[in-house]
């Protein structure tokens, strides 16, 4: 292996693993989540769009995150920083449940 080679690859694992992590899309349809159940790394993005007619919101159990109502194409992104074990639910659908959970 090149000195280069080396040297790049040393500082790849300096990156945070923050920087490596995705951006993940919940649809809202037919009111539920899909998936309705997630696993992500931490320092995930998660966007909730909202496909169905009806309103819809996303709160967090824990009141770690709150979105206001999202009308039909509105979208919310919440960036999970922490691991642990996160569920959410409709504020106006409460039958509408979901959980991230972040490693």
């Amino acid at each position: 292996m090149t000195r280069c080679a080396q040297i790049i690859a040393l500082s790849c694992l300096l990156i945070p693993i923050s920087a490596w992590a995705e951006n993940i899309q919940i649809e809202i349809k037919a009111f539920l989540y899909s998936p309705k159940d997630l696993t992500v790394a931490a320092g995930t993005t998660v966007t909730w769009i909202n496909d169905d007619p009806a309103p819809h919101t996303i709160v967090g159990v824990n009141k770690t995150f709150r979105s206001p109502a999202l009308d039909t194409g509105d979208q919310y992104s919440y960036t999970f920083k922490t691991a642990g074990v996160f569920e959410y639910f409709c504020t106006l659908h409460p039958q509408m449940v979901g959980r991230v959970v972040v490693n």
